[in-house]
C-alpha cells in the first residue's frame, strides 16, 4: 500500500532497550531526579515520541554501504591487509579492534583512504577481522608482537604506520618493536592517559570486570552489546539527543545519509577477545598502565620516549571518546612530534564532512615533508 513507511531493517542503536529505558527515565525525571508521575508508568511525552520517530526513521532508511573492498595482499586468520593502490610512499592504517575497519572508507565521498590513494600515497589497511576461535584467546601481545608485526613484514618496504584510536596504541607498540619496518608514525585520536580527567569513572568501568567474567568465560569474548553498554555509560543522553535530531532531518539529504552510514558502522561492532578485554578494562582503565609507563607488550614497556622517527599526533579538539586531555600527553612524550589539533570530533576528523580539510590534507602534507 502506498503512503506507508518501509519496513524496519536495522537493530540499532545497540543495545536498544538500554537506550530507550535511559531516555525515558531521563525525560520523565523531575529536577530533583525523582519520577515526575505519581501514578505508575508515566505517559509518553513529546521527547519520547521524537526519540521513537528518530529511531524508526533510522531503522527503515534505505541507505546501504555499497563500496567493494579492495584486494587483500596478505591474510592471517580473520585479518587482511587491503591494498587501496596509489603511487607514492606506503602508509599502513591500523584501526581499533572493537569496530569495523571501514570507518576510514565509509562511503565514496567520505573515504580518507581512497582520497589519499588519489593524492600521492600507496594506501594499505589492516582489517583485524572478526575474532575466530584462535583470536578469542589472543592477548594484546598476540595482536602486536604477532599479527601486526607479521603484517609489517608483509607490507611493501618500510611504511608510514598510522593508528586510529585504540589502533594508535597498538601501532605505537609495533613501531617500537619493529623500527626497521616503520619510517614514520601517525597517531590519530589515540588515548594515553586514561585518568587525565579523573580516575573515578575509568575505575568504575574496571570494577565491572568481575560481573563480566561469566559471559567472557562462556563466549571467550566481550560481546558487542556488552561493550556498547559500557560505552553508553560514558555519556548521559547523547544517543537519545542525536536520534531526536535525526528524525527531524530531510531523510533524503546527504546529512541524513551520512548519519545512517556512521550509525551503521557504530552498531556493527566486533567482539573483543576476553584476554584483551581484561587487559584494557583492568590495565588501561583501572590502573592507567599506559599513562603510568607500566603497559607492557611481550614483557617490554611501551615507552614513547624511545621512538626515533618522525611522528604526527592528531588530537581532535571536540573528541568525546578520547578526550584531548588523554591524548595530548602522548605527543608531549615523543621528541619532535608534530601535534595537530583539528576542530573536529573523534569520528568527524576521519569521516566527517570537514575531514578532508581538518585531517586528510594536513596528514598528506606532513608525509610529503618527512
Amino acid at each position: 500500500m502506498t503512503g506507508y513507511p518501509g519496513p524496519l531493517r536495522r537493530r540499532g542503536p545497540r543495545p536498544l532497550l538500554l537506550h530507550l529505558t535511559r531516555a525515558m527515565l531521563s525525560s520523565h525525571a523531575s529536577p530533583d531526579g525523582s519520577p515526575s508521575s505519581n501514578a505508575g508508568l508515566p505517559a509518553w511525552n513529546e521527547a519520547d515520541r521524537a526519540l521513537l520517530a528518530g529511531i524508526a526513521a533510522y531503522r527503515r532508511h534505505p541507505w546501504r554501504r555499497a563500496l567493494a573492498d579492495p584486494p587483500a595482499i596478505w591474510t592471517e586468520g580473520g585479518s587482511r591487509m587491503l591494498d587501496y593502490g596509489g603511487d607514492g610512499p606506503a602508509v599502513l592504517f591500523v584501526p581499533s579492534l572493537v569496530n569495523r575497519a571501514h570507518v576510514l572508507d565509509l562511503a565514496a565521498e567520505r573515504s580518507m583512504l581512497r582520497w589519499l590513494a588519489a593524492h600521492g600515497m600507496r594506501v594499505l589497511l589492516l582489517d583485524w577481522g572478526w575474532p575466530g576461535e584462535v583470536e578469542r584467546g589472543f592477548t594484546l601481545t598476540d595482536y602486536v608482537a604477532g599479527r601486526l608485526e607479521r603484517a609489517l613484514l608483509a607490507a611493501p618496504g618500510p611504511v608510514i604506520l598510522a593508528g586510529y584510536c585504540m589502533g594508535g596504541l597498538l601501532t605505537l607498540a609495533g613501531a617500537l618493536r619493529r623500527p626497521e619496518r616503520v619510517r614514520a608514525l601517525a597517531l590519530l585520536a589515540t588515548p594515553w592517559d586514561f585518568h587525565a580527567q579523573g580516575a573515578e569513572q575509568p575505575r568504575r568501568l574496571a570494577a565491572l570486570l568481575p560481573a563480566l567474567e561469566p559471559t567472557m568465560a562462556t563466549t571467550h569474548s566481550l560481546p558487542i552489546d556488552v561493550m556498547q553498554s559500557l560505552f553508553a555509560a560514558l555519556e548521559s543522553d547523547g544517543v537519545a539527543s542525536k536520534y531526536r535530531a535525526f528524525g527531524k532531518l530531510d531523510q533524503a539529504s546527504e546529512r541524513a545519509r551520512m548519519f545512517v552510514a556512521l550509525e551503521d558502522w557504530l552498531n556493527d561492532g566486533v567482539p573483543l577477545a576476553a584476554p584483551v578485554a581484561r587487559e584494557c578494562l583492568a590495565g588501561w582503565y583501572g590502573e592507567n598502565t599506559p599513562g603510568r609507563g607500566a603497559w607492557r607488550i611481550a614483557g617490554w614497556p611501551v615507552e614513547p620516549e624511545r621512538l626515533d622517527m618522525p611522528c604526527f599526533v592528531a588530537v581532535p579538539a571536540r573528541d568525546r571518546i578520547v578526550p584531548p586531555e588523554s591524548a595530548r600527553p602522548l605527543a608531549a612524550r615523543i621528541a619532535g612530534a608534530v601535534l595537530h589539533e583539528p576542530a573536529a570530533g573523534h569520528i568527524g576528523m576521519v569521516a566527517g564532512s570537514t575531514g578532508e580539510r581538518v585531517l586528510w590534507e594536513p596528514f598528506r602534507a606532513w608525509t610529503a615533508n618527512i
